[in-house]
């Protein structure tokens, strides 16, 4: 084999996605807000586009006509200078910038560590607690519970003393920090919070039982059951802050909480000499209590939705409208029209930049309206589809898939995909993402096929209307489906039934 540079010609075919198409596809991905941003940056980028204004109020009478002239010329912008310099020199850009639409920033808030320090503050706490206090609250997440081991807590800790401290490991008889002094010090892992010096040398690194206490301290702060390290703890400090410490239900979580999640009624009520009926009335009163504490003060922030279609239901027919009155309307700038035209006056170069920029506009107002024709076309087809649910409820959703829209409205299956994801709409029955009308099918005797989320919904109603004493099997719901013409699977309704969180018939059971 001979090596070396050889050069040979062939044909093939391939196929090529040019850069306008890919934006296209971009575009149609595009939620509402993301597409205001990104035509705001279009204007700014492109001079042949411009923004529709609203027809011009009526001049009054009492203006002159040198008023209006001199008027009009302060309004014109010199767009041979643009042409030519950039937008810097022209005022159109402060137009564009004014009408950009700006994101609100949220600023920050206070959370669970916040408060929980605050509280901390105010307690007289010996300054070495108050240093693996600060640790441990450093250490519990959102929800309340405390995120790390006791061995990982104090590990922590006392590396943080023997790297400021070198002799940490010798004893001080007058060690300060075994006194009750207030002094302020220095704590790890607490994003910079503590404002004292270094603890001085000679002091004992942290024990267990200190953890204990200090944890105790933590424990005590509100919301109650905060520093918890699992879901029984942070149900007895909720229990002993209600006073209810000597309650039976406080018995159940504390000594048999392995039959109590698992609503052994029987169980319960024999070892503890009770009714099964006294069992389950104080198994129930811990539904008053938070199993998250901690996530009333975490800071989540808003989630704003801004719908990108619109059903409404006018004279006895649904209507789609498109949700678009924030988007700008664009069009070809008149005035670079007219500069393009007179094509004597321009340079080569000037002559490309123009048909670049005039191509690019036309092609960016045709993708805008191809958007739109898009979206209303796969709406309009859902709406039809799925008009008893319009009209009856989700009970009565059908079952779509994305190749069905795709095959009647002659588009890609991929297409449709990008026209639906994290799009809304507003509809008679709430604002809804476009993905929800889309479900998988279960066959029926009469031949039409059903929609999973409809099944959902029914298995949902059937558990709402069962008699709490003898709760529905998974295998008699899948019989009330068989009387119904829907053919289902046990496993189907197991797995459809933890979706929605429903639980085994056994734990459903009520005596």
């Amino acid at each position: 084999m001979k090596t070396g540079l050889h050069q040979q010609t062939g044909l093939r075919q391939e196929l090529r996605i040019n850069p306008r198409l890919y934006q296209a596809m971009d575009m149609l991905y595009m939620p509402m807000l993301d597409l205001q941003q990104h035509l705001q940056q279009e204007l700014l980028n492109n001079p042949f586009l411009e923004l529709e204004e609203p027809e011009e109020e009526a001049v009054p009478e009492k203006t002159t006509e040198q008023e209006q002239e001199s008027a009009k010329k302060d309004d014109e912008v010199d767009w041979e200078e643009i042409l030519i310099n950039g937008f810097d020199v022209g005022g159109q850009r402060e137009q564009f910038e004014s009408l950009q639409y700006v994101e609100p920033v949220s600023v920050e808030t206070r959370d669970l560590a916040d408060h929980l320090r605050d509280q901390l503050q105010m307690l007289e706490v010996p300054p070495r607690q108050r240093l693996l206090c600060e640790e441990i609250i450093g250490n519990i997440g959102e929800d309340g519970y405390v995120t790390a081991t006791t061995e990982q807590i104090l590990e922590s800790v006392n590396q943080w003393l023997l790297s400021n401290n070198p002799g940490a490991n010798q004893p001080d008889q007058d060690d300060p920090l075994d006194s009750d002094d207030d002094a302020a010090v220095d704590t790890p892992g607490t994003n910079g919070n503590g404002n004292g010096s270094a603890l001085p040398p000679g002091v004992l690194l942290f024990t267990v039982p200190e953890f204990e206490a200090a944890l105790t301290v933590v424990q005590a702060l509100d919301p109650a059951g905060v520093g918890a390290r699992d879901l029984r703890e942070c149900l007895l400090l909720q229990l002993k802050d209600a006073g209810d410490a000597a309650s039976l239900t406080y018995r159940f979580v504390n000594e048999a909480f392995a039959d109590l999640i698992a609503h052994r009624w029987n169980d319960l009520a024999r070892k503890f000499g009770v009714e099964p009926k006294a069992a389950q009335t104080a198994a129930d009163a811990l539904s008053r209590f938070d199993p998250k504490p901690g996530l009333k003060y975490s800071d989540q922030g808003d989630a704003y939705i801004t719908p990108d279609l619109i059903v409404d239901k006018i004279d006895g027919r649904y209507h789609v409208f498109l949700n678009d009155t924030g988007v700008p309307r664009l069009r070809l700038s008149r005035a670079y029209q007219e500069i393009a035209r007179d094509r004597a006056k321009m340079t080569a170069e000037n002559r490309d930049f123009i048909a670049s920029r005039m191509n690019s506009a036309t092609w960016m107002i045709q993708a805008i309206e191809q958007r739109r024709q898009t979206m209303l076309k796969v709406m309009n087809f859902i709406v039809d589809r799925q008009r008893d649910f319009f009209e009856k409820g989700i009970e009565f959703l059908r079952p779509l898939t994305l190749r069905e829209v795709a095959e009647v409205i002659s588009m890609h299956e991929s297409t449709v995909s990008r026209v639906t994801n994290e799009k809304y709409v507003q509809t008679p029955r709430g604002v809804l993402p476009l993905k929800f009308f889309f479900s998988s099918a279960l066959s029926t005797t009469s031949g039409e096929d059903a929609s999973a989320r409809s099944i959902r919904a029914k298995l949902e109603k059937m558990v709402a209307e069962e008699k709490p004493a003898k709760p529905l099997t998974d295998q008699q719901i899948v019989h009330l489906f068989e009387e119904q013409g829907i053919q289902i699977a046990r496993r189907t309704v197991a797995k459809y039934r933890d979706q929605l969180g429903i639980l085994p018939a056994r734990m459903r059971k009520r005596v």
